[in-house]
């Protein structure tokens, strides 16, 4: 079996920033009108009055302070409040497609070689802009990669679970490299005017070149990976093509993101914290002794949680990587933000951990160690 490693990254940010404060106001406004208009129903018990939000309460909940997006004018305006992103002919590159050739290439120019060396294409992430064609076989031919390519999304671990199938891919020899992309418009898929959910996504992409240990002159040596799934419907999005078959249940709630986030917080991070240990300890790694951990930017106070649980004390300031208050929550792709924007300090030999948990419940641990 060939050992691979993480040969480079690569990373797309979209232009426009959004912040809790220019978020919680178009978000007040909604409130503001709606608890007018309903007044009479308020008073009487049969509505139930909406409720403001504060860019504090944000903050304290969620550690984020603001966002990427890849439209804002759509956002901040109170009679939409989703983002306008105008639909593109089928000859025209698709916007999801769009965003991860851009990681993709950033990725490229960073390995130092030609898309002609990449056998494989793999679009991992939570959406995907259409049942089919593949995403991955859109970005495949746009960056002239010969090979096969295909989409798979297990929700956040995505990038996690899309590592590990490179890297198994290369082991077994049926491809040099692989190019993992996420390309994540979690805007489109987000209820802003759900009070609990509509500060917590972002939008970014995000690329991954897995390649033979043998062919690489740098990179990350894949020490393990591996990934856990158990089923809970405490995150979902109940959006797809059967939606055309019940038309009473479009436009309810659960075709957009929805969590149990007490829920969610107490049963992922035990369940997280132990498969970490757990696969540490059968790699013969001392969890305590990793150097950096690049976990999923879900929120901060898991994220605080999950790294004192592992590193056995409070993590050092630079050892548990969060990037959430600048990118807030973007699914599969924030782990590998955190690693691509986090590693430069790192020396022969030093070890991470690069994890991702979300929907499924999902999970995928990834060690890693400087070539």
């Amino acid at each position: 079996m060939t050992t691979a490693v993480i040969a480079a990254t690569g990373l797309h940010t979209p232009s426009e920033s959004l912040s809790n404060a220019e978020l919680v106001e178009t978000f007040n406004t909604y409130v503001e009108r709606f608890n007018a208009a309903n007044a009479e129903a308020i008073a009487a018990g049969e509505v139930q009055a909406l409720t403001p939000s504060s860019a504090e309460f944000i903050e304290k909940a969620s550690g984020i302070k603001s966002r990427y997006v890849v439209n804002k004018s759509g956002l901040v305006d109170p009679d939409l409040m989703r983002p306008i992103i105008p639909e593109r002919s089928n000859e025209e590159l698709s916007v999801l497609a769009e965003i991860a050739v851009e990681a993709a290439k950033d990725a490229l120019a960073r390995w130092g070689k030609p898309a002609s060396e990449i056998d494989a294409v793999i679009c991992a992430a939570s959406n995907m802009q259409r049942a089919y064609p593949a995403m991955a076989i859109e970005v495949q031919q746009a960056l002239g990669i010969e090979g096969f390519a295909f989409d798979m999304n297990v929700a956040c671990s995505s990038a996690t679970f899309g590592i590990k199938t490179a890297a198994d891919f290369v082991a077994s020899g049926s491809a040099r490299a692989v190019l993992m992309v996420n390309p994540e418009i979690c805007s489109g898929h987000l209820n802003f005017r759900d009070r609990d959910s509509h500060f917590i996504f972002g939008d970014v992409a995000t690329a991954v070149i897995v390649e033979r240990a043998d062919q690489a002159s740098d990179g990350w040596e894949i020490l393990g990976a591996r990934l856990k799934t158990q089923f809970s419907n405490n995150i979902r999005n109940n959006f797809g093509f059967l939606n055309r078959a019940a038309p009473e249940g479009v436009g309810q709630p659960d075709k957009l993101f929805v969590q149990e986030g007490r829920k969610v917080f107490r049963e992922v991070v035990p369940m997280v914290s132990e498969m970490i240990v757990e696969h540490a300890g059968d790699l013969g790694i001392d969890p305590t002794g990793l150097k950096r951990l690049w976990l999923h930017q879900a929120n901060i106070n898991m994220n605080e949680l999950i790294g004192k649980r592992v590193l056995g004390r409070e993590p050092q300031p630079g050892e548990n990587v969060i990037i959430l208050d600048e990118y807030a929550n973007t699914s599969s792709a924030g782990s590998i933000i955190a690693f691509h924007k986090a590693n430069q300090d790192f020396q022969p030999g030093d070890t991470g951990l690069i994890c991702s948990f979300g929907a499924g419940y999902s999970a995928g641990t990834v060690f890693v160690r400087k070539r």
